[in-house]
């Protein structure tokens, strides 16, 4: 077997939203990084055509800055994103285009001197003394073996930290049971002036499910008034043709994003019931099941549904997109309290303010509850207590479950991911570990670098 060997500052493993946030981040503030991802890309769930959700809180106020906002910035000079829209019931939508995200991606990386390295899976870990020494990756049959100063756990679902023997949580506090996945998938060929016209016509089917609480103003004149929308209903249509027999989905409503390609638009409705994102059987089972609700759902479309009729579909992530991973003891936790009393404390490192948004795993409910302003999470969340050489970056970090259905957005983690590049990046400088780096230094540095860290 072909294997090869090298050392670093920093190492990230995971390349999606966060990982890249926390390798940028590490490599500014002079750390010699390598970012390794499983798949052919950087970018993660930002190059599924999800939006970004989470930007503005409530009150229409900016809560993420930083490299999550410089992205967008990029993107939107080069017509890729129309900016952020305030919306009546996410708070705050971003679209842009995740082919051109991948690439902007990379640009920035390889402009910061970061060893990208893609198609390599995390195979081993290796703890002595409370320390990861080595990780294990594989591609193509070659093992590369990676030591670094501080390893960042990048991948969304705790891999590393789960292979280094890390203790954690999964599913909700009281049954166990997990957020379901969904297979992404676009559409060509909407019309979206005649699909308008029929909402105009049914205002029933803009009306969200009794568990979403949506501010006034969530109708077509809207979406008409910004390219960054998400539409989220047709509870009554499909109800209905759930009764005719001719409505196989486990969705209450369609949910869909605009693109900013003409005609264009991303299918957020297949869900895979009763699943753990952390079994590859089951990862199997819900890619194969969510292809053909794919096919059901625009079969559905096309024969129901005014406005697509001409629908096909363009492109199928070739990723789930998972909504609820792991979650890793910290030298902190954040709650559901902390979140809704909107608690900043002074070792801020990212502000959340999306919804609490949780997708059920049984059924075809969602609740979605307002935050009236933004929390704090804390440095700590990112520390691992169980091993002195690893931060968490993402959805992974510590956290209730309930807290998770906020936090779990992209820009959000992107913030994380940006706290952990420069803790890590202060440790690997200092030679000491990331929990003895004081909070201070890292909240300075985040600041310098536009980072959002109240209002």
């Amino acid at each position: 077997m072909k294997q090869k060997s090298y050392k670093y500052d920093v190492a990230v493993i995971g390349g999606g939203p966060s990982g890249l946030s926390a390798a940028l981040a590490a490599a500014r503030h002079g750390s010699k990084v390598i970012i390794v991802e499983r798949n052919d890309y950087l970018g993660g769930n930002a190059a599924t055509g999800l939006p970004f959700l989470g930007f503005l809180d409530k009150q229409g106020r900016q809560v993420i800055g930083g490299i999550a906002q410089e992205m967008i910035g990029s993107l939107s000079e080069i017509g890729m994103s129309p900016g952020h829209n305030r919306c009546p019931l996410h708070n705050s939508v971003t679209i842009f285009h995740p082919d051109i995200f991948k690439m902007v991606a990379m640009d920035k990386c390889q402009k910061e001197g970061i060893h990208i390295l893609l198609h390599s899976e995390l195979i081993d870990v290796t703890v002595t003394d409370r320390k990861i020494t080595q990780v294990c990756v594989m591609g193509k049959g070659m093992r590369i073996n990676i030591e670094a100063s501080v390893f960042i756990d990048g991948t969304g679902d705790g891999d590393l930290a789960y292979l280094a023997g890390c203790s954690y949580e999964m599913g909700q506090a009281d049954t166990g049971i997990m957020q379901p996945p969904s297979l992404m998938f676009s559409l060509n060929g909407f019309d979206e002036e005649k699909f308008f016209e029929y909402l105009d016509q049914h205002p029933e089917d803009l009306q969200p499910s009794d568990s979403m609480q949506v501010s006034n103003g969530y109708n077509t004149a809207y979406f008409k008034s910004h390219k960054s929308y998400v539409f989220l209903g047709l509870r009554s249509l499909l109800s209905r043709l759930r009764k005719e027999g001719k409505n196989p989905l486990t969705r209450d409503t369609l949910i869909y994003i605009n693109s900013v390609n003409p005609g264009q638009i991303f299918i957020n409705t297949t869900r895979i019931l009763n699943f753990d994102g952390t079994d590859p059987e089951e990862i199997t089972r819900g890619s194969y099941e969510g292809m053909k609700q794919i096919m059901q759902i625009t079969e559905l479309l096309k024969n129901e549904v005014p406005g697509f009729g001409n629908c096909f579909i363009s492109s199928i992530n070739p990723t789930l997109g998972v909504r609820e991973p792991r979650r890793f003891s910290g030298k902190k936790r954040l709650t559901i309290e902390d979140a809704v009393h909107g608690w900043i404390p002074p070792d801020t490192i990212a502000l959340g303010s999306y919804k609490i948004d949780v997708h059920s795993g049984l059924d075809d409910s969602t609740i979605l509850t307002d935050l009236e302003g933004p929390y704090g999470i804390p440095l700590g969340c990112l520390i691992s207590t169980e091993i002195d050489t690893l931060l968490f970056s993402g959805r992974h970090i510590s956290m209730g479950a309930l807290t998770l259905g906020s936090a779990r957005v992209m820009p959000t983690c992107m913030a994380i991911g940006e706290a952990a590049g420069i803790c890590a990046a202060l440790a690997a400088k200092r030679s000491i570990f990331p929990a003895r780096i004081p909070y201070e230094d890292v909240v300075t540095l985040l600041k310098n670098d536009n980072a959002i860290l109240s209002i």
